[in-house]
């Protein structure tokens, strides 16, 4: 399900539930909106909100934390494969190849990820690619150094290659999203509890429809962005993948 849709959801729950409250307010006999009621439910609305207020900030904590290592992980691989384009530079005309197969796979990887199908920072691999990065590692081993300095080379090309595959298969997992659906049920059911207590100590009146109006639409937007920073690779709040981009116009200069 999507962000925006999600979103609506929770805008619908706790808005109808401020109206629902509006309503109890209006029916509800006298006796269970006295003084000592209203002590009451306002003590487990205080504690309810407690509870909200830490979730959602543990939530949006979470989800900032994992937008901030997925950024950094595309730059990485911008970086490392700036590196192995250089180190098979270094290495020789024998390298050449690679170089030229290293290239074609960024290519393909920048291409796919500006389709619809591939939206995104770097999402899963088609085969084809994987089978090219296979023949890359292939191709690196099977030079055959002459000197020690190509002989360091080659090593440190296969690590920046083992580099590069780990970071790119940890940004495929991470991209997958990690935030814990019970949590959010059960968020969004605290959410519609409080404003359900809101409208229940309210009249009826303009003022009052809009306050709540706004405050649910804010807790509908806190969801919405939870939820764009825990899914970069698609929706509004994309991961940038200007680091690769910027090293495949360096490949090959």
């Amino acid at each position: 399900m999507s962000s925006p849709v999600i979103a609506a959801v929770v805008f619908g729950c706790t808005f109808l539930g401020a109206l629902a409250g509006l309503v109890l307010h209006a029916r509800l006999p006298v006796h269970h909106l006295d003084a000592d009621s209203k002590d009451v439910i306002k003590l487990v609305m205080g504690l309810i909100a407690t509870m909200a207020a830490l979730v959602l900030g543990l939530l949006i904590s979470s989800a900032h934390r994992s937008y901030d290592a997925q950024e950094a992980e595309v730059q990485q691989i911008g970086v490392h494969l700036y590196q192995l384009d250089r180190a098979l530079e270094r290495f020789g005309p024998d390298a050449s190849d690679a170089r030229n197969l290293l290239r074609r796979i960024v290519v393909a990887e920048v291409k796919y990820a500006s389709t619809p199908d591939g939206a995104g920072a770097l999402p899963d691999k088609p085969l084809q690619a994987q089978r090219e990065a296979a023949e890359l590692f292939d191709r690196i081993t099977s030079l055959s150094p002459k000197t020690e300095a190509q002989r360091f080379i080659q090593g440190q090309s296969l690590q920046l290659l083992a580099r590069l595959a780990d970071t790119r298969l940890l940004l495929s997992e991470q991209a997958r999203g990690s935030i814990s659906w019970p949590f959010l049920v059960v968020l969004v059911f605290w959410l519609t509890v409080l404003f359900v207590g809101f409208g229940l100590f309210a009249r009826f009146n303009p003022t009052i429809v809009a306050a709540l109006l706004v405050g649910a639409v804010s807790v509908a937007g806190a969801i919405f962005l939870i939820l764009e920073l825990n899914r970069p690779a698609t929706g509004v709040m994309q991961i940038s993948i200007t680091p690769i981009r910027n090293a495949l116009m360096q490949m090959g200069r």
